[in-house]
């Protein structure tokens, strides 16, 4: 079977793909569209966050819909040192996104389509359907990154139901008072409501690997340790994302051979953290007000915008080969808790890519939590520079 489907077809209907989708709908509503998604519902099973900070003003107004739960502060917690942050944090779920762009988008969703190849001008379902369309956007997610060198940042949630009110106010990003296991752990709390929380054990760590089991056994201990009483587990998330500390970006896009992607696959995350909604938003509004959507023109526009991100992106890689090779794997939290001494507006700045060059000296200065020398080798220029065009 062939189907002509004469607009943008967008192969993956996750966090990339739904903004790029929805944020067309909302500026150019004449524009035909297809979302082809594996699963029953757009978004999968996630919960997505970001600073306020992370986006400007006109961003978080068309966001402002998916936006389910909003903190005005949020606490960090370490041996040394807690603390409140006043900034404000935003969580949007999946049941949320998928109600917001299923009803906008109508009939340009087609779930439970899973894709099986993907091309520049051309999709091919698992089901055999062959899809024309003017360009294809791959979002299908996280995939193998070879050319690039990469930790990690895994986490198994449970969104819990407690017996009795939990008493938090504001989320807890990290409470780092817990073993240190497999790296950098810390323990990541969400209030959803007064007896429910997302309870999410969290670690930087060298390899993608989970152990479930054994995650779901340690959040559930937390909760416990805190004195909350679980009357139900009432949904269960995890995901493994990308942190870069080196790489070789020409071999990356070669690797793409003029197919416009999105979202990680474009390589499109805060390199520290992991996110990507903040760069998910910046991309969506950058293919939207593109005149020529040809596939042609948005892979190369997709490309320079992701080169430039990348390059941009050099002192949060070096601050990562600090964080991993420069000490020990038990010892990196050491490193975020000397980070959490600075003031809220720098660490803000952090979360949103926006570091001064006055901020960035402030983050190395001080009493250094690893080896002096042992940082400085990996802070300096990475092995594998990429290309300036």
């Amino acid at each position: 079977m062939r189907t002509e489907a004469n607009g943008l077809v967008l192969a993956g209907g996750g966090l990339a793909n739904g903004l790029i989708a929805w944020r067309l709908r909302q500026l150019r509503p004449e524009l035909p569209l297809t979302v082809l998604e594996a699963g029953p519902t757009l978004g999968g099973n996630h919960t997505w966050c970001f600073h306020d900070g992370d986006l400007d003003a006109p961003q978080r107004a068309w966001m402002a819909p998916l936006v389910a739960h909003r903190w005005p502060q949020h606490v960090v917690m370490f041996d040394q040192r807690s603390r409140r942050m006043a900034s404000g944090y935003n969580a949007i779920t999946s049941q949320r996104f998928h109600e917001v762009l299923s009803r906008d988008l109508g009939s340009a969703v087609r779930l439970s389509t899973p894709v099986a190849e993907v091309r520049p001008q051309q999709v091919v379902t698992a089901g055999g359907e062959v899809i024309d369309g003017q360009a294809v956007i791959d979002g299908r997610g996280f995939a193998p990154m070879t050319p690039l060198d990469l930790r990690y940042q895994k986490f198994l949630g449970l969104e819990l139901r407690l017996a009795r009110p939990h008493g938090l106010q504001h989320p807890v990003l990290m409470d780092a008072r817990v073993p240190q296991l497999d790296g950098y752990r810390f323990v990541y709390l969400l209030p959803l409501s007064v007896h429910t929380l997302l309870v999410e054990d969290t670690y930087y760590a060298d390899t993608p690997a989970l152990a479930p089991a054994a995650l779901r056994g340690r959040a559930l201990a937390y909760a416990q340790a805190q004195g909350w009483n679980v009357a139900e587990v009432l949904r269960e998330e995890q995901g493994v994302l990308p942190i870069a500390i080196d790489g070789d970006v020409d071999a990356f896009w070669q690797g793409h051979r003029g197919q416009p992607v999105s979202g990680l696959r474009a390589g499109l995350f805060h390199p520290t953290t992991g996110y990507s909604l903040p760069q998910a938003v910046r991309l969506a509004e950058l293919i939207a007000r593109q005149p020529d959507l040809s596939a042609a023109t948005l892979a190369a526009v997709i490309e320079r915008h992701a080169r430039r991100v990348w390059r941009s992106q050099y002192f949060f890689r070096a601050l990562n080969r600090m964080l991993f090779l420069a000490g020990p794997a038990e010892g990196r939290h050491q490193v975020l808790s000397h980070f959490y001494r600075l003031p809220d507006a720098l660490v803000a700045r952090f979360y949103g890519e926006r570091l001064t060059p006055i901020d960035m000296l402030r983050i190395v200065t001080g009493k250094p939590p690893v080896p002096f020398f042992s940082a400085l080798k990996v802070l300096l220029p990475p092995r594998r520079m990429e290309s300036p065009a």
